[in-house]
């Protein structure tokens, strides 16, 4: 695979990070955006020493001059285009987990700022910059194909991620720009630890595969939807969860 800018939001920790690491690995050219400048410069120096090139930059996915910004940046970080897209940022382990009567709004929209309307944002202002080919790759989460109790708001952010991912490669196809979406289960991150005490456990039984979900999972997921082998492939949904459910 030849050098590509990919640009992954989220990625001072977490499954961003990893995103970030794992196209390092193929050699691509990293752009590492979070509203934690501090650990998105630590993502960025990690993939330096490992001799790939890496830039870190600071990022409110909910604010359209922030995205606007981080697009011009990162196209000229890489040469005037912006290959490849993970929109990863999300709230995930901070949520509150209340009956749907008891959400407080303000976290209702806090989540559907960051979740849903990020990925509207950031893809909207790196279109300019995508060429023919491009890849954008969504996180959703396999959760939305069973619900779960006292969650309603992080549920149904990552179902609009599912709904905006196809009208997205609807309008994007014209230009050969695939746009699809991962729907990880309960992947082993920091953020999963500290969501609960069981997480090595959590749903194993419920597994075609017996053992838990790693970064590395997901990742590979990732890089297959960002390949030249998944060039006819968009608009889909791709659940990566050890077949837990089948769609």
């Amino acid at each position: 695979m030849s050098e590509r800018t990919v640009l992954v939001t989220g990625a001072a920790g977490g499954l961003g990070r990893s995103f970030a690491e794992g196209f390092a690995a193929e050699g691509e050219r990293i752009a590492v955006a979070d509203i934690n400048l501090e650990g998105a410069e630590a993502t960025a120096e990690a993939i330096r020493s490992s001799g790939t090139d890496a830039r870190a930059f600071r990022v409110d996915v909910t604010d359209l001059s922030s995205v606007t910004e981080l697009a011009a940046q990162v196209a000229d970080f890489g040469n005037g285009a912006i290959d490849v897209v993970v929109n990863n940022a999300a709230i995930y382990a901070t949520i509150n987990r209340s009956p749907f009567e008891d959400i407080d709004p303000a976290e209702w929209d806090q989540v559907m700022g960051v979740n849903l309307k990020g990925p509207w944002l950031v893809t909207r202002a790196v279109s300019p910059y995508l060429p023919d080919g491009g890849r954008v790759v969504n996180l959703a989460s396999a959760t939305i194909f069973s619900g779960s109790a006292e969650w309603a708001h992080y549920v149904a952010s990552k179902g609009g991620v599912v709904a905006l991912t196809r009208v997205l490669a609807k309008e994007l196809g014209n230009r050969n720009i695939t746009v699809n979406a991962l729907a990880p289960g309960f992947t082993l991150t920091e953020a999963s630890y500290g969501h609960m005490e069981n997480a090595e456990t959590y749903g194993v039984d419920r597994g075609s595969i017996k053992r838990a979900s790693h970064p590395g999972d997901i990742v590979g997921a990732a890089l297959f939807l960002a390949s030249p082998g998944a060039g006819y492939i968009t608009g889909q949904t791709l659940v990566v969860d050890g077949g837990r459910q089948f769609i």
